[in-house]
Parts: structure tokens; sequence; C-alpha cells
């Protein structure tokens, strides 16, 4: 048992909640910064997609798409797990001059980066055996843009390892700045600019490509201060320092890589079973189901630190706090969205061009598995900041195993649709594991009444919503707009309620004050001690 285990058993319940409350109005101000970065992610996000769907069309986009997919999934195996270990380490050290934290950056960094050149280089020299395999033709266009996206590993991976960084040593003002705002803005202007100018898809994804560059200055430039780099900081790790990190961290790789290369995975599958056509549709479908997920993403990134020094000191059921409170956000603000791309998936589609309709079945099975997804939350966050990345390894690699069998079993023979069901029950897969797996490891209540009630109103008020669009404007964009105009006009007449006004004041409150990024060991440590 942890001193800070014992001190909470010790001081009853009184103090268990009030450390509960603090913790909870602090995971309440950074995740209102997260949502903040993660509506303008999803919305440039979204907007890249419009801009590769209607500028290359499904064949374009398709290579597009793989070649995007190739560029995420090989990064994320070469990432290696580091940027997750350095979000569960960096909290718990020292920053300064005169701190420890610096020292794990060689530790971090170095394997990855060495990994990252080496798989690219030899991914550009067979790129020319690789780009019939992938893309549907063969040429000196599709065998340069396999190239291409090999070349930019070594960039994507250093943008990840550095931002990671960044959100443990500056306010997460700085994160959202670079992660969720220069890059995903830059994005969709310089790609858009590519095909105005008659650019070919190997022009467009250099565009694609020049933000991480930017994003790895950026990042520079702001971590260096608070780590104190330049200024005597000890840059030379220990033994021990290696040991740690990648004892955490190894195990984490696999499922780093898994979880980044989701949609990924079933763009490429679908690329080599279905063909080249299908593989745009499909990764069309998945941009909708990623920009629905982006409030989790947001407040993952906004909490994760805390839960780190929260588990880490022994705090479960602050821990648990907090998880029920960010569950709660990400449930009313993400099941309206997949909820209306279920019923309202044609209309969604409509918007990337004609040929992409397609794909209106295959969004809403995957949208109907995304409440699952987000209706347990962010448990794979609470097992890796809890130090069991084993733990979250075997359920990454049961939702991969079901994707892949399944995809290779339903693509050929359904495409789109098939993609879409095979992606689904590996996403019911690894996250049901995944939150049996963290009740156990955390020992607190995950999911409790306000949750349940929130999730039946969401259901009841999206749902009376959708009928009436169904009933007066059909499944199509008509549909849809008569669905959001109920669902805006009833919101709006909840406002008009005294009790629900009274809890949006009450959590107004808790986004007053300015949140820093982390409390990092010896700031936690003394802050820790003044509220208690």
């Amino acid at each position: 048992m942890t001193a800070g285990t014992s001190s909470a058993i010790g001081s009853g319940r009184d103090e268990s909640s009030a450390d509960g409350s603090v913790e909870a109005r602090r995971s309440a101000r950074t995740g209102l910064a997260g949502l903040a970065g993660a509506a303008t992610n999803g919305l440039f996000g979204f907007l890249l997609a419009v801009v590769i769907t209607r500028g290359y069309g499904t064949v374009g986009a398709g290579a597009f798409f793989a070649a995007i997919g190739v560029v995420t999934v090989t990064a994320a195996v070469c990432t290696l797990g580091a940027e997750t270990g350095l979000i569960w380490t960096l909290p718990r050290r020292r920053v300064g001059a005169g701190g420890d934290a610096a020292r794990v950056l060689p530790v971090a960094l170095l394997l990855p980066l060495v990994a990252a050149i080496v798989v690219g280089l030899t991914g550009v020299i067979a790129a020319d055996a690789l780009a019939p395999r992938l893309l549907d033709g063969p040429g000196a266009g599709g065998t340069a843009l396999i190239a291409a996206s090999f070349a930019a590993v070594p960039l994507v991976v250093a943008m990840t390892l550095l931002l990671a960084v960044l959100r443990c040593v500056r306010p997460i003002r700085a994160y959202v700045g670079v992660q969720s705002v220069l890059v995903p803005v830059a994005r969709p202007l310089l790609v858009g600019a590519a095909a105005v100018a008659g650019g070919g898809v190997l022009v467009g994804l250099t565009g694609w490509m020049i933000p991480a560059a930017l994003a790895i200055v950026v990042c520079l430039l702001l971590v260096a201060g608070p780590l104190g780099i330049g200024r005597g900081a000890a840059l030379r790790p220990e033994r021990a320092d290696w040991s740690a990190f990648w004892r955490f961290a190894l195990p984490r790789a696999a499922s780093a890589a898994i979880d980044a290369s989701a949609v990924w995975v079933g763009v490429l599958l679908t690329s080599v079973l279905a063909g080249q056509s299908d593989a745009g549709v499909f990764g069309a479908v998945g941009r909708y189901i990623l920009a629905g997920q982006l409030a989790m993403q947001g407040l993952r990134v906004a909490v994760s630190p805390q839960l780190s020094r929260l588990l880490g000191s022994g705090e479960r059921a602050a821990a648990a706090v907090v998880h029920r409170q960010m569950t709660t956000w990400a449930l009313v603000l993400s099941w309206p969205v997949y909820l209306l791309l279920a019923v309202f998936g044609l209309a969604f589609l409509q918007l990337f061009g004609p040929g992409f309709t397609a794909g209106a079945t295959a969004i809403t099975v995957l949208a109907l598995a995304m409440l699952i997804n987000t209706g347990v939350g962010n448990v794979q966050t609470l097992l890796l900041m809890s130090g069991r990345s084993g733990l979250h390894l075997v359920a990454t690699v049961a939702g991969l195993a079901v994707t892949v069998s399944l995809g290779l079993w339903l693509i050929p023979q359904h495409g789109v649709t098939g993609a879409a069901l095979a992606w689904a029950t590996g996403i019911a897969t690894e996250n049901l594991t995944s939150f049996v797996c963290a009740r156990l490891v955390i020992g607190q209540p995950l999911v409790d009444a306000t949750l349940a009630r929130a999730a039946a109103a969401v259901t009841v008020g999206v749902g009376l919503a959708a009928l009436a669009g169904v009933l007066t404007g059909g499944r199509g964009v008509a549909g849809l707009v008569v669905a959001l105009i109920v669902l805006v006009s009833g919101c709006v007449g909840l406002l008009t309620v005294p009790v629900i006004r009274g809890r949006i004041r009450v959590t107004m409150v808790q986004f007053r004050r300015s949140q820093t990024a982390v409390p990092i060991a010896a700031r936690t440590a003394t802050t820790s001690r003044k509220e208690r």
C-alpha cells in the first residue's frame, strides 16, 4: 500500500471526497482546453477529408489515404510507445536546470528515431516492390508516392515525441496550439492549394507533411526552456532511467501502433483486397468516425499527466472520479455525433461526392460500435497511466486480431461494408476487454448513476430528433437538417430549465482559473501538501 493510499484511508471519506473534488476541478479546466483543441482539430480534419475527396476523387483519395496509412502505421510502430512513456514519466520528475526530467530525452528519443530512419530508408528502397501491392496500378507515380510516405516517417516520429514532451512541460494551451491548431489548419490549406494548382497526389502528400516539420521547430523552441536545456540541465541518463522507461514503453510499443493505425489498417486491407476505389470510400467513412472521437482524444491528452500523478501516488479514488467525469463529458459530446451518423450516414457521405455514398451502411455499423468506445471512456489511458501497459497490449492485440481476421474473410466479398463490420467488432473487443482490466486494476467504480442518466438522456433526445428527421425528410440531407433543427431547439429549450442552468453555472465555475500543463514531481508534492 502506498503512502498516498494510507493517508486517504486514515483521513476518512470526507478528505477522499475533497481530494476527488479538487482533482475533478483540475480535470475540468484542462479538459475544456483539450475539448477546444479537439473541436478545432475535428473541424479542419473534416475539411482536409473534403479537400482530398473533392480534389482527387475516389481513386485518387484511395491512393492518398493509403499513403497516409503507410506513414501513420509505420511511424506508430517506430515510435515504440515512447510518446506514452514520456507522458507517464515526465509528470513524476522535476523540471528546470536542477531537475532530472531532461535526462529522459535521450532515453525516449534515441531508439525511436534510429528505428524510424532505418525503416524509412528501407521503405524508400523497397518502394518499387511495395507500390503494386498497396495501390491499384504499378508505375513511377505509385512508387514515388510510397517512397515519399516512408521518407516522412522520421519526421512524424520526431513530431509525435516532441508533442508528448510539450504536453508535459508547458500549459496545455501550448500543446493545443501546435497539435490542434497549427498542424490541422495548415494541412487542408496546403493540400487544397496543391489540388487547385493541379498537382497530383504526390504534391498533395507533400503539403500534408510540411506542417509536421513546422511543428518540430516550434516544439523544440517551447520545451528547451522548461527542461533547462542549455542552462545546465543534465542530459546524460543513468542506467536506471533506461530500464524504468523501456520496461513501461516496450509493451506499449505494439499497442500504440495498433491504436494509431486503427482506421488505416482497414484502408490498407481494403486497398489490397477490394481495390483503391473502395479504400477511398472507407477512408472517407473513417474520417467521420475519427472526428466523432476527437472529444475523447482531447480529454485524454488533457488529463493523462494528472492521472499518472494520481495513480503514481496511490490516489485511485480521485483518479476514478476524474475518469468518470471525463467519460460523462465524452459521452454527452460524442454520442449525438455517432447517433446522427448511424441514422443519416448517407447524408454525411453526400458531402464528399456521389461516389462515396456506397459507404452508408459502413458508417452506420461503425457509428454504433463507437457508442461502446465512448461509453466506457478512456479506460486504455487508465491502464497506461497506472503502469499496466502489458494489459493494454493484451486488449489491443485482441482487437487487432479480430479486425484483421474478419477483414480477410469479409472484405473480398463485401468491400467497404465488410471492412466496417471487421473494424466494429475489433473496436468492441478492445474496449470491453480494456474496461474489465481497468476495473480490476483501479479497484474503483468506473461507471456511476450520473453517467447512466447522461447516456439515457442523450439517446432519447437525439433519437427523437432523428425520428422527426426521418419521418419528414428521409435519411438524406433534408432529414438531417430537420433533425439538427429539432435537436438544437431542444438544447436551447433545456437552457431555460432552472436545474440545468444551475448545473451549467457550477461547471463553468471550474473553468475560471487557468490550469498549467502538469504538476511535475516537486511542484506536485508542494501543491498536494497545501491542499491537504
